[in-house]
């Protein structure tokens, strides 16, 4: 029996090994085929975004304005004659109707002398009627040439003198009787008085007129604002426009609010718009005028004031929350036909009825991207979802 040599068999197992190395490697190799063919890197698909064409209607436009509230009629009641002051007939801070009797100032010695001066006057009259008596005398003797012209020019001086002092006794009790009614301090139009600012007992108009209170008008008041040059052009070339004359801004309407209350509930005219405007901060003073039945509107309040001026009938309108802006301004992001996105410079307007009114840069048919933002970038192509921009039922006020 031939026995292997222990060197061949060793030669043949290491081709063995090499040969097993080898079927390895490709079996490596085509297990790393196969994975490759399944990792492929396949794109995402375009992003699903909200897109709606911006709505279209029209918008009034309004000139907006912080102004103050002002009484039409502030008057300080004072008083007018001296005497202790012996009543305060009202209650402080009440409402109170032209007329009505405020205070009352020891009446007792102006009625004495309004009743002197009526005594005086009746004494007049009478001395009066008398020296008319011995002048139609006198005439008649000097017709008959019973007496001398120099009698009848003596009773015809006392006659005249009579007719002045008559004239003066008159105004004499006029003025007593003003000074009569003085005594009673009364309310000069409807409007809320002050709390008193003297005591019962105490001596006023001793030297000048003394203040008792201030009654105030609040129905209606006064709505005082200022408007810059701006809005001023835009106002007149707007007025020229419809062919409005200055008497007709003056009836505009004007809408006002309080920091406190949403929209603007409250509504009047304008009553006054200054001739000039005030060089040194460029603005023009106006004044409106709003009724005030329910007192809400106090003197003194700071209030937001809008006046409508004109109405355009196809303003285009987005969400306040589709506008982006960087240091080139405010921007849309609008998908044009091959569904890709674009950033579009705009120019935006005043709020309307929650939505922003765009001034230009956009069409009626643009597609604007209102949802999503974060989500795209310009140069994008995204999978748009058609949709409508919800409009509120009805506008803030």
């Amino acid at each position: 029996m031939t026995r292997a040599n222990p060197a061949s068999l060793a030669h043949r197992n290491g081709e063995w090994r090499q040969i097993g190395r080898a079927l390895t490697a490709l079996a490596a190799v085509a297990v790393l085929a196969g994975c490759e063919d399944k990792n492929t890197f396949v794109a995402p698909p375009p992003p699903k975004v909200d897109v709606a064409t911006p709505v279209q209607r029209a918008v009034t436009r309004y000139v907006e304005a912080t102004g103050n509230t002002a009484p039409i009629k502030n008057v300080d009641l004072v008083a007018r004659v001296q005497g202790f002051l012996q009543s305060i007939d009202y209650q402080d801070g009440t409402f109170v109707k032209q007329g009505t009797q405020l205070f009352t100032i020891e009446p007792e010695t102006y009625k004495l002398k309004l009743e002197q001066a009526q005594a005086a006057e009746a004494g007049a009259q009478a001395s009066l009627r008398q020296a008319e008596a011995d002048f139609k005398r006198q005439s008649d003797l000097v017709q008959r040439q019973a007496v001398s012209q120099a009698t009848l020019d003596s009773s015809t001086s006392t006659r005249d003198n009579a007719q002045a002092n008559l004239q003066q006794a008159q105004a004499n009790t006029k003025l007593a009787e003003v000074n009569y009614g003085y005594t009673k301090v009364s309310a000069p139009f409807d409007g809320v008085v002050s709390a008193h600012m003297v005591s019962v007992g105490e001596l006023v108009g001793v030297s000048s007129p003394t203040q008792l209170a201030t009654i105030v008008a609040m129905d209606p008041i006064y709505v005082n604002f200022t408007i810059n040059e701006q809005d001023v052009l835009r106002i007149r070339a707007e007025a020229v426009r419809r062919g409005l004359t200055t008497a007709d801004l003056k009836q505009f309407p004007i809408q006002v609010g309080l920091q406190t209350e949403s929209g603007y509930p409250h509504e009047g005219h304008l009553d006054y718009v200054s001739p000039t405007i005030n060089q040194s901060t460029g603005t023009l003073a106006v004044r409106g005028l709003v009724p005030n039945d329910k007192r809400v509107l106090l003197p003194g309040y700071f209030v937001r004031v809008r006046v409508p001026f004109s109405q355009e009938k196809d303003s285009l309108l987005v969400p306040d929350t589709a506008l982006g802006s960087d240091q080139g301004g405010r921007y849309l992001l609008v998908v044009n036909g091959d569904n890709v996105v674009e950033q579009r410079k705009v120019q935006i307007g005043p709020l309307d009825n929650g939505l922003r009114v765009i001034e230009s840069g956009l069409k009626p048919d643009d597609r604007v991207v209102i949802a999503g933002l974060l989500r795209v970038i310009p140069g994008q192509k995204i999978d748009p979802q058609a949709t409508k921009i919800s409009q509120p039922q009805a506008s803030a006020k």
